[in-house]
């Protein structure tokens, strides 16, 4: 498993590709192993508002992305997809802060008294469940996963509010030093505008 020196060295040797557009700064990164990672982070605050990798795939061929932080937008068109999945289904996605990392599931009407958010030491996982059994979902924070630190349950909380329950995990202090760290050499790169490309094997 990596650790957080692992971590910013592989961030380092990776080939970045970095670009400003609409406000954000943009980041792809290219691995050794041929892994891909995209991140974008707001101009003005620093945010990171995304991030998704996309892995070879075994058979060859592209893969897709897969998002870690935020979410995919796509466009519906309901004469061509009439059986789309409800919108008033649960959807899960990962929006950080600052100082906490932070999930949000939407249309989830239930009471906060109603969820319970536990983890499981031994898979590494946090468990969503409610007492009435309507919701469940187990998620790992990869950030933790990569730097090999452990899931503490007092740095959980809970929130509910306009049907989305809110859960967040507060950074530990190796995550903030070393989302420092990350930002410092993202500010090294020499950003191109919007049309144009910069590349930058470190």
């Amino acid at each position: 498993m990596a650790t957080y020196s692992s971590w910013l060295e592989l961030l380092k040797a990776a080939q970045k590709t970095a670009l400003v557009q609409d406000g954000r700064r943009k980041i792809h990164y290219l691995f050794k192993d041929g892994q891909e990672m995209a991140e974008e982070y707001d101009l003005k605050s620093n945010d990171l508002l995304v991030r998704k990798w996309k892995k070879k795939r075994v058979l060859g061929g592209e893969g897709k992305w897969e998002f870690e932080i935020g979410e995919a937008f796509r466009p519906v068109n309901l004469d061509l997809e009439p059986f789309r999945e409800s919108s008033s289904n649960p959807v899960f996605s990962r929006k950080d802060t600052k100082l906490s990392f932070q999930w949000r599931v939407r249309n989830l009407p239930y009471p906060l008294d109603t969820y319970n958010v536990t983890i499981d030491q031994d898979n590494r996982f946090i468990i969503i469940r409610t007492t009435n059994k309507k919701y469940y979902k187990k998620f790992n924070i990869p950030d933790l996963d990569r730097s090999n630190l452990p899931l503490e349950q007092s740095a959980l909380s809970l929130a509910h509010a306009n049907n989305t329950l809110i859960v967040s995990y507060k950074k530990p202090t190796e995550i903030l030093d070393l989302e420092t760290a990350v930002l410092a050499e993202l500010k090294k790169l020499k950003s191109a505008g919007d049309g144009d490309m910069e590349c930058k094997p470190s």
